[in-house]
Order: structure tokens, then sequence, then C-alpha cells
């Protein structure tokens, strides 16, 4: 798959990089950092130990975009370009090379690797842990839970991924950034534990194709507020650093979020359980590797209480960490 990198983004995918930025860096830190305390007591120690730096990486993928035009098709995969009925994904072959030879490489880059690149990842993972590749177990672990989470974003496996084509412009960052950031302390981040993946690239087309399902929603709960919110209370002037710019008002964002029946909330907590699944999975696919013996610094005592501090917390549903 990745010997074709060289090829041609489309103007599509440039699309997507100029307009999407995928869950916003505000859910991508936290649910890859959330992640870890998914995992079981062999694995926990050595995450843990790194949480900083899996944390900080978890956005590695989106700054990538910016410098290497290749990259883009890795988050978003447009199911709805190879069928208009309702269910395309049962017309589209799961393995790369039947949907190469169906559709060409050319079109698959055009409309999104994200399923394959999940499996690209993962596989990556397995022989980092096999290797005993410290360095490459962290980036890799982080790199598959961003695209894991892009995944689990309804807009980002339609067409109409900002809304372009029904007057909708702007929903996409409305949804993964704007309404997370400003209600996010009210959410419930409890996943349960990591569970183990049979199928990585069964697994990745399901959590697809549950996005996908959910789009239509995304996008026509939008429509129906715009239609009876007040249009002079719709936007109001935010605060981002030291700029103030105009976004969507706190008041339409809560009943978004209300029209929506919690759906964010939902998406990210699969988000969360999903990542550590597939950091599981792969260890066990590794034949569960003594990840002990890769800790290079241990957690300070004060570290470690801090740790076990936060992991109550998620416990509880709720997180301690303050987004960079």
């Amino acid at each position: 798959m990745f010997k074709y990198r060289n090829l041609i983004v489309s103007f599509t995918g440039l699309l997507v990089l100029l307009l999407c930025s995928s869950w916003g860096f505000f859910v991508h830190y936290r649910v890859n950092r959330l992640a870890v305390f998914t995992l079981p007591k062999a694995m926990s120690g050595f995450y843990q130990s790194n949480i900083e730096l899996i944390t900080e990486h978890a956005i590695s993928a989106d700054k990538r975009r910016y410098v290497d035009s290749t990259e883009i098709p890795h988050h978003f995969f447009n199911a709805d370009a190879y069928s208009k009925a309702k269910d395309p994904f049962k017309t589209i072959p799961k393995k790369w090379k039947e949907a190469a030879a169906k559709y060409t490489i050319d079109t698959l880059n055009k409309n999104g690797t994200l399923p394959w690149t999940i499996q690209y990842q993962y596989y990556k993972l397995v022989r980092a842990f096999k290797a005993h590749d410290t360095t490459t177990i962290l980036i890799t672990s982080s790199n598959l839970g961003h695209y894991v989470a892009d995944a689990h974003v309804p807009l980002h496996i339609v067409l109409n991924h900002d809304g372009q084509l029904t007057n909708q412009t702007g929903i996409h960052a409305l949804w993964e950034s704007r309404l997370p950031e400003l209600l996010s302390y009210k959410f419930n981040y409890y996943a349960g534990k990591a569970h183990y993946i049979d199928n990585p690239l069964t697994e990745a087309f399901r959590i697809c194709q549950s996005s996908f399902r959910r789009a239509d929603t995304v996008l026509s709960a939008e429509r129906l507020l715009n239609r009876t919110f007040p249009q002079d209370k719709k936007y109001a002037m935010v605060k981002r650093g030291k700029r103030t710019i105009k976004d969507y008002s706190p008041a339409y964002c809560i009943a978004y979020n209300k029209a929506l029946k919690g759906m964010v909330e939902r998406r990210i907590r699969a988000s969360i359980v999903d990542i550590g699944s597939y950091w599981y999975s792969a260890w066990v696919d590794a034949g569960q590797p003594d990840l002990n013996k890769l800790i290079e610094k241990p957690l300070s005592v004060n570290q470690k209480a801090a740790i076990l501090k936060e992991e109550a917390f998620y416990r509880k549903g709720k997180t301690l960490y303050t987004n960079h």
C-alpha cells in the first residue's frame, strides 16, 4: 500500500486538510491519555511511565499533514463516494489489494485510506513489540491511537465532511472541537477495560461504518436547530490565546449537543476503549512481551501518586488532565 505514497493527493484530500482538524487537538490529547488506563496490569506500568510521550504525540499525525501531502488520506474514508446506497460498506472490499483492483489506487487515495492505515499501524506496533523497540512502540501507539480516534468521527467518513454540500460549512469543527472543548467537563469518560480484537482490519471497518451511520444525524440535527435558533445568538466572540474570534455561541453548542443526545460524549468514550483495545491486541499478538523490562525511567513516588489519582478519577468518569 505505502509504496504508492508519492502519488499526488487529490483536491478532495486537500480540502480535508484545510477544513478539518480531526477531533481537534483537545480530544486527541485526552483520548490517547485516558486509553492508558484501560490497559491490563502487564501493560499499564510501561504505558503509565510514558504517558506524557503518548499524550504529546497524539497529534503528531495531524502535524504531518501540513508538511507531507501523502499523509492526508490517512485521516478519512469517504464511504459514500463508492455507492449512494444506504450502506455503501456492503460493496467495498475490506482487503487493500481487492479494493485497489476494484477501484484503482488513485481512487482509494482520493477517498481516504483510514481503515487500512489503522491496519498498517497495528501491525507496525506488533512488530515493535516483538523487537522490544521502545521508541517505535510509543510513537506507533500514539499514531495508531490518533487514527482510531479519527475513525470515530462521523464527518470523517462522508464526502460532506464539513457540511460544504448542504450549506453547513463549519459543522466539522463545531461537532468535534467546539462541543467537547466547551462541554467536556460534564462528560463521563469511563469506557471500561481494553479487550482483544480478533481482526484489526474488520474492526477498523466496523468503527468507520458505525460513524457513517451517525453522519446524517450530525448534519440533520444542526440543520433543524439552525432553522429555529435565533440567528443573532448563534455566534459569539471567543478568546483563543491572544486572539478573539467569532465562533459558535455556548448557547448554540448546548442546544446542538442536546439535539445530538450526547453523541459526541459517546464517541469519545468509544475512542478511548478502542484505542486501548488496539494497543492490547497488538501486544497479545506479539506474544505478550515483558514491558516492565522496557521501562527506561521509572516514575518517581510523586509521579506514581499523581498517575494513581488520575486513574482513580478516570474510573469515576472524570479526568484531571488539563490540555495543552
